[in-house]
């Protein structure tokens, strides 16, 4: 087992970036709209006017936002591209949240039920299984376990694991998550969440169930990811 923290971090410009994408894409700023001058906003968030500049400046790139010489900068359109965090759906309480991930554990695992959820037909077949811890601002809000076949990789260490798997799929297997179907549940928490969260070993926590599917149209993960409602709540919006 590995039980070192992912050194490949997404730079903080680009997480960033994410998270004003995530809000843009929530509806907390709408076409047309001009967000908040540079200062007041890198306040908001916490970080440096130059990183908050190259977060604004990619996101205009990618055709989000428009800068107006003497005016401002403001939103061109709703996303419609592919973010880093399209599909992670969990935010603080009181909105929104810039997500990041610190790995835990990575070690090969044989559970033929999450076979059956990746719809492995070999029997006692391995699977890389991933322990992470969520974050909101940095403010750890979740546990998480993920489950992708051994086939895209036969040897692997947290040195290879990106902060973001969903971009190391793309980068490194050849596929990316084009879609994923979420069940919600209640149920106790494995004691290595318990500990990570510093909660009761015998609490019980919203669960989400996750099966994502590949632009091949194959599951190619199952993941179980526990969240303090304390903390922070699942949504999902549409438009």
């Amino acid at each position: 087992m590995k039980d070192k923290k992912t050194k490949k971090k997404l730079p903080l410009y680009i997480q960033i970036g994410e998270l004003l994408h995530r809000e843009i894409a929530a509806g907390h700023w709408q076409a047309g709209e001009r967000l908040p001058v540079e200062a007041e906003l890198a306040v908001k968030l916490g970080v440096a006017v130059g990183t908050l500049r190259k977060s604004l400046a990619k996101l205009e790139a990618d055709g989000l936002l428009e800068r107006r010489q003497g005016s401002g900068t403001y939103v061109k359109r709703a996303p419609g591209g592919r973010a880093i965090y399209q599909f992670f759906h969990l935010e603080l309480l009181e909105g929104g949240g810039a997500p990041s991930a610190d790995t835990l554990s990575l070690e090969l695992d044989v559970n033929n039920s999450v076979n059956s959820q990746l719809r492995i037909e070999q029997v006692n077949a391995s699977t890389w299984c991933i322990k992470r811890l969520r974050y909101l601002n940095r403010e750890l809000v979740a546990a998480e376990q993920i489950w992708f076949s051994q086939k895209h990789a036969n040897s692997l260490s947290l040195d290879d694991l990106h902060e973001s798997l969903y971009l190391h799929y793309r980068e490194n297997f050849s596929f990316w998550i084009s879609r994923v179907e979420d069940e919600i549940d209640c149920a106790p928490i494995p004691d290595w969440v318990a500990d990570s969260l510093q909660l009761n070993k015998d609490q019980i926590l919203p669960r989400v169930q996750r099966r994502g599917w590949s632009n091949e149209d194959n599951i190619e993960e199952y993941s179980l990811t526990w969240f303090d409602p304390s903390k922070c709540r699942y949504f999902a919006r549409w438009r």
